[in-house]
């Protein structure tokens, strides 16, 4: 029997993009033991639920306070898949990350050390910063990373405290970089550039991408390690049953691809004709835009995961024809 398949599974922010698409990919291995939480809102992120199996759903403040008056009901829990935060890097309220992205996570990461349990955590590419300070996953280099925004930041914080408190023996951190596809219509403007980019498509026929304002990249040409979800799950959970396993690790294609190069297969899935047009940044995102990104996925690979990683015009190819052009989520359409 696996580990994922002994015990009760809790999936915080499962209703979220990323946290979904991980109950879907369980749900397809036959595991539906599933305790997801979350904040649902007043939004449409309860639809990413509707088509997925799992034992209970519990709020994620509910779920914070009776972990603390009766722990004991929790006890068949096994595993733990963190994944809620507040993931917006336009965020500005510093007091509202600090509770939400940190102090929950230390709680929780101490509650699930105490009892043994397999912790997996998000952290985030955004801790790197602009990059110059590279973008390795080894423990040992964290103090040197300075995020850009307050979101990395948040993120950052935990892994210093992790580190700190030698939790990276036993627990595992995904440093998650631009992941895309099915189940992120929720996020708004937190949206992948592939989804704005359909949807932009649909109503005028173009995409609208940022100038560069960098000399040594060409309008379009700025990079980004981007990878589909369903090999960002797959990952994830190849490392949450390698029991020996511990650590940070970039998650990931180790690949850098341009904004146009993610675009164009979406016109070829829609059928249309290339047309972008170049547009002004924000002068409020100019200071901390990220012109390249590529994870390192050494550890990754070292730590056994051996799958290929979905070609980008494949995955993008794939995330337009089977969910966007018929507005399904994972579960509807397999």
């Amino acid at each position: 029997m696996s580990l994922l398949e002994s015990g009760r599974i809790l999936v915080t922010g499962g209703a979220g993009f990323i946290g979904s698409a991980l109950v879907w990919a369980l749900n397809e291995r036959g595991i539906d033991h599933i305790l997801v939480t979350d904040f649902l809102g007043n939004g449409g992120k309860y639809r990413n639920l509707v088509p997925l199996r799992f034992d209970d759903y519990m709020e994620a403040d509910t779920f914070f306070t009776r972990l603390g008056d009766s722990p004991e009901v929790f006890d068949d829990i096994k595993t733990v898949f963190h994944l809620g935060a507040c993931s917006s890097t336009t965020e500005t309220n510093c007091r509202y990350l600090i509770e939400n992205n940190y102090a929950y996570t230390c709680r929780l990461a101490d509650w699930a050390t105490q009892r043994e349990l397999r912790f997996i955590y998000a952290s985030s590419a955004a801790t790197y910063g602009d990059g110059g300070r590279g973008m390795s996953d080894e423990v040992d280099l964290i103090s040197d990373l300075r995020p850009l925004n307050m979101y990395g930041y948040s993120k950052h914080l935990f892994d210093l405290y992790a580190m700190r408190r030698g939790y990276f023996r036993r627990i595992v951190g995904l440093k998650y970089f631009n992941i895309f596809g099915p189940n992120e219509d929720h996020k708004d403007t937190m949206r992948s550039v592939a989804n704005k980019a359909f949807h932009e498509i649909s109503t005028t026929g173009r995409v609208s991408l940022f100038k560069s304002y960098r000399a040594e990249y060409a309008d379009g040409e700025q990079c980004r390690d981007f990878l589909y979800v369903k090999d960002a799950v797959a990952m994830t959970l190849f490392l949450a049953e390698e029991k020996t396993t511990s650590g940070l690790f970039n998650i990931g294609c180790g690949t850098a691809h341009t904004f146009t190069s993610l675009v164009k297969p979406v016109f070829k899935a829609m059928g249309l004709p290339v047309r972008v047009e170049f547009v002004e940044m924000p002068d409020a995102l100019r200071p901390t835009y990220q012109y390249h990104t590529c994870a390192d996925i050494t550890r990754l690979r070292k730590s056994g995961y051996t799958d290929p990683v979905t070609d980008l015009n494949e995955a993008v190819g794939e995330y337009c024809r089977q969910y966007l052009m018929r507005n399904l989520r994972l579960g509807d359409a397999d």
